[in-house]
């Protein structure tokens, strides 16, 4: 049998550095994040996805709370991503019409008035599945249309679920990033509307806006932990958008006093573990195929807004190998007695799986001291989807489907 290949980690021993200057998280702070809340409450498919308690599981790994919050309730999506894709829309709309986003309702905006106001709209993106469902959905919703681009080897059930929205959509031969070039370049020609969760020089404010949507995650879970506080927050990264996000949050919120945050990825498209192990605070991309089980994560170029903050605040980066994510997806969806059942995805269970494993192997203790993980950590998960694609699910959980072996 092949022997696994380790979890690689990188230590941040500037995080807490009070010296050393800081990107701003202004953009997301409490005041934006108002806005935000209220035009995703103006949907009327919003409601708050459960935030589970794992009592036994956290009992098992000798820790003090595990929370998991359960993503594949949003929107009827069975994932967060639409919650960005759907607020930069409306952002966009806003500019557009020159009426501030506290103004504009789903209901407005769906409205026959704003409507031929607005005229017809193309909106475009590339996506492995679950932003480009989100950007179909959105655009459908409010009367527009949409053209999505997947990287080659992507699923055909997600691609069908993004048809279902009304999107023409179709599976590239070219890697994430290159569908990203390659929409982009679509866009320009053609007049449409670029709404990308990656950003890089001059295309900055649509994906800032993708990023305040998912801040709504983060917001909700702190009103569900009821006064609680958690001590530790793992986030999974692509090109960096969603954690960039949620890191972003709680540094504005509890400043020098936030959770220490762990960056977790896989090794094939490491990018931000890539970054952080090159000491020089620069975005370093990974290039060619990204052969990973965890899809949505299979982004080889970081955003450089969420790069800056996950640069600047965050504790720890890991390199995960797939099996680390299949543990996850394993843990989740067959809990302890007493604990509730979540249907975590491959790129929504990476970080239960990390902390089954960092926690249960003496190899790994130099990763749980410098977190100082032990039996008062207060654990906070976010599960970004559920089985978007039931067969790739299945392959995983019942067969043991893994390229990492």
């Amino acid at each position: 049998m092949n022997k696994l290949k380790k979890i690689e980690y990188v230590v941040n021993e500037d995080s807490r550095n009070l010296k050393k200057e800081k990107a701003s998280v202004d953009f997301i702070s409490q005041e934006v994040i108002k806005k935000v809340r209220a035009f995703h409450k103006s949907f009327p498919q919003y409601k708050v996805t459960p935030l589970h308690k794992l009592d036994k599981l956290a009992c098992e790994l000798k820790v003090g709370n595990i929370w998991v919050k359960d993503e594949s309730y949003r929107f009827g999506l069975n994932a967060f991503k639409v919650l960005g894709g759907a607020y930069a829309v409306g952002k966009y709309l806003s500019n557009r019409l020159n009426i501030p986003i506290e103004e504009l309702s789903f209901e407005k905006l769906c409205s026959d008035e704003i409507k031929k106001k607005l005229g017809t709209i193309t909106f475009i993106t590339a996506t492995d599945g679950n932003h480009g469902r989100g950007i179909a959905w959105a655009a459908n919703k409010l009367g527009q249309k949409s053209v999505v681009y997947m990287p080659k080897g992507s699923s055909l059930t997600r691609l069908n679920n993004i048809r279902k929205e009304g999107a023409e959509a179709s599976i590239t031969d070219l890697n994430y990033d290159d569908a990203v070039r390659l929409a982009n370049k679509e866009a320009e020609e053609n007049g449409w509307i670029m709404i990308q969760d990656t950003a890089w020089e001059g295309y900055e404010d649509i994906p800032t806006w993708i990023m305040q949507g998912y801040a709504t995650i983060i917001d909700e879970a702190i009103e569900q932990m009821e006064g609680e506080k958690p001590t530790h927050v793992f986030l999974q990264a692509g090109v960096g958008s969603f954690a960039g996000a949620i890191q972003g949050y709680l540094a504005a919120l509890y400043e020098e006093d936030r959770p220490k945050v762990v960056i977790v990825e896989p090794e094939e498209a490491a990018c931000i573990y890539k970054s952080a192990s090159a000491k020089d605070g620069k975005a370093h991309a990974v290039i060619g195929d990204m052969p990973t089980i965890m899809a949505g994560l299979a982004c080889g170029e970081p955003n450089i807004i969420g790069w800056n903050v996950l640069r600047d605040y965050s504790d720890m980066y890991l390199s995960c190998p797939d099996y680390v994510s299949a543990r996850g997806m394993r843990v989740l969806g067959n809990p302890l007695i007493g604990d509730p059942q979540v249907i975590s995805g491959e790129s929504g269970a990476v970080g239960v799986g990390v902390l089954s494993l960092i926690l249960e192997r003496e190899e790994y203790k130099g990763i749980t001291e410098n977190l100082d993980l032990n039996s008062n950590s207060k654990i906070l998960f976010i599960s970004t989807e559920g089985d978007t694609d039931p067969q790739h699910y299945r392959d995983i959980v019942w067969d043991g489907k893994n390229k990492s072996l």
